[in-house]
């Protein structure tokens, strides 16, 4: 990491960390999660690539730090989602708290390589690997062509394959 960036993170904390917490607190309500996300708001910036120029430092932690609270917001909905399901699965074929922590890993990491794609390529993505459509399936379910979505599922691919 250019020390430049580091001095500059540095800074920040040191002039801004007490405002940004008190920031998120006022967002959250609870004074563990907003010291969890400033925390993060920082490590996002030192995960940088280079420094950035700041004219007005609290409007810029501000910015980052809301993508970090949508971030944990957007995890918490995915993971009551998560928890919602498996309130339907019987106890008897039910996974283990091991595969239930990975699979849950796994579902937040999709999340975050379909984040920006667009609903339908998402959704015949989702209905492919999740439910197991074949395409044939996915077009009737869609009202789409199978052209359309063979072309959806490979830019759904494109996006996983370029992500890693």
């Amino acid at each position: 990491m250019p020390s430049t960036l580091s001095s500059t993170v540095e800074g920040l904390y040191h002039a801004h960390h007490n405002w940004l917490t008190s920031w998120l607190r006022r967002r959250l309500g609870c004074p563990q999660s907003a010291a969890d996300l400033a925390q993060d708001t920082y490590l996002r910036l030192l995960q940088a690539r280079e420094a950035p120029q700041l004219v007005e430092p609290r409007a810029f932690l501000a910015t980052v730090a809301k993508r970090v609270l949508c971030n944990h917001f957007r995890r918490q909905e995915l993971e009551r989602a998560y928890l919602q399901a498996l309130a339907h699965v019987p106890e008897q074929v039910a996974p283990s708290e091991e595969d239930k922590a990975l699979i849950f890993e796994t579902l937040l990491e999709l999340d975050r390589l379909m984040d920006g794609l667009p609903p339908l390529v998402r959704r015949t993505f989702l209905l492919a690997q999740v439910d197991g459509l074949g395409q044939g399936e996915i077009a009737r379910e869609l009202g789409i062509s199978l052209a359309t979505v063979k072309r959806y599922l490979n830019k759904a691919a494109m996006r996983c394959y370029f992500a890693l």
